[in-house]
């Protein structure tokens, strides 16, 4: 597990500039310890980021793949305004150009994770917004939202995935398939 949240975290550093909020939250206890050698930041830097990990760190690129059915890109991460957070999106070849992490396209997949106190607060407002149907084998908080994404709430954390893939219309399954895989990792 460490070695995907790792992996995926280093991935949505590289691709999206996140290097900013990995610094940010370490700026706080980097000025506790300035008189501290520049390698012990770096080693809490890197355990900081394996623990606050981001929407793209808990699915991989394969898994994406898997769900939609066809090659993707990276995970790229994006606002979710649904949900309070940031998506990472996964495009596959069929997208339309240009992409747009921030709203819903055609042959992607989106993956969000609010993570804390507001994960409670996101799930509800989006449950109240569609015609939620609730769906079994994911703990009794969990629901489709009739159309194209499945959201499931696991303990203090907000899971909703959207598998949009392009030429079939949006499909459950494909969601649950992919949740199967991302919901261990909470």
């Amino acid at each position: 597990m460490r070695r995907i949240i790792a992996a995926g975290a280093i991935a949505a550093t590289s691709i999206l500039g996140v290097a900013v909020a990995a610094s940010t939250v370490m700026s706080a206890p980097a000025a506790a310890t300035k008189h501290k050698a520049k390698p012990k930041p770096k080693k809490k830097a890197s355990a900081k980021v394996t623990g606050n990990f981001s929407s793209c760190s808990v699915v991989t690129r394969a898994e994406a793949a898997s769900a939609i059915g066809t090659s993707v890109t990276a995970g790229i991460l994006g606002n979710a305004t649904v949900e309070g957070g940031l998506a990472c999106v996964f495009y596959g070849p069929s997208a339309p150009t240009p992409t747009t992490p921030n709203v819903g396209q055609p042959d992607t997949v989106r993956v969000v994770v609010v993570e804390g106190s507001d994960a409670l607060k996101w799930y509800n407002d989006y449950k109240s917004k569609v015609s939620a149907q609730p769906i079994t084998g994911y703990g009794n908080q969990a629901y489709y939202d009739g159309y194209a994404s499945l959201s499931v709430l696991k303990g203090d954390y907000y899971l909703r995935i959207a598998v949009s893939p392009a030429d079939a219309p949006p499909s459950l399954s494909d969601e649950e398939h992919l949740a199967t895989a991302i919901l261990p990792k909470l």
